[in-house]
């Protein structure tokens, strides 16, 4: 069967992750804070968090302002968007496959809704893909399978024509259960070698 949708990941893949170890782990040295105290709070929230049962606000509530600091939100707040950082030779490549008009281009990510929209707005991704499965309007997290269930019978996907991209391997096993097409995103040139691969001409 020939492909007819290809399924992105953003965060390591498109650009940097939005807010993963290491941005934590930068944003503890900028503001002072504890890294492990922030790194429990992060895990305690971030499931809540980027299924969409929790705002950006909240979640600041829960994992940084929960006392008094010498910063103000909007300090913090812009400091998180700036690790947002888009990587132009990869979105070149979903780029030129949206050109082709031969695919269904689409993303399966996971993200908290302010920081998703801050990023397909920055990265421009708008204007590559047709629709967003992210785990903030989702409703659930990769690699459970039920996120790749619903974008698979949402976009009306055989799981054999799809094919979808990630930067983790835990991420592509569930896919590969469920028949999907899966590439290990290493870098922008594998990428296209490995599109070709599965006759996915960009």
């Amino acid at each position: 069967m020939s492909i007819s949708h290809v399924f992105f990941d953003i965060g390591g893949v498109l650009g940097t992750n939005g807010w993963d170890q290491q941005e934590r782990a930068a944003a503890a040295t900028t503001f002072g804070l504890d890294a492990a105290d922030l790194r429990q709070r992060h895990n305690e929230a971030v499931a809540v968090w980027e299924t969409g049962r929790m705002s950006l606000d909240e979640y600041l509530d829960r994992t940084v302002f929960y006392r008094p600091r010498p910063f103000s939100r909007d300090d913090f707040r812009a400091f998180m968007l700036r690790q947002s950082v888009a990587f132009p030779e990869s979105i070149a490549v979903a780029r030129d496959l949206a050109r082709t008009c031969r695919y269904r281009m689409m993303t399966i990510n996971n993200e908290s809704a302010e920081l998703n929209t801050y990023r397909l707005q920055a990265f421009g991704l708008r204007d590559i893909f047709a629709t967003f499965f992210t785990s903030c309007w989702v409703g659930v997290l990769k690699p459970e399978p039920e996120i790749y269930e619903r974008a698979l019978v949402m976009s009306q996907a055989e799981p054999s024509a799809a094919v979808f991209i990630d930067d983790r391997e835990p991420n592509l096993e569930t896919a590969r259960r469920l028949g999907m097409h899966t590439i290990l995103y290493v870098d922008a040139p594998r990428l296209r070698r490995d599109l070709a691969a599965v006759t996915v001409a960009t």
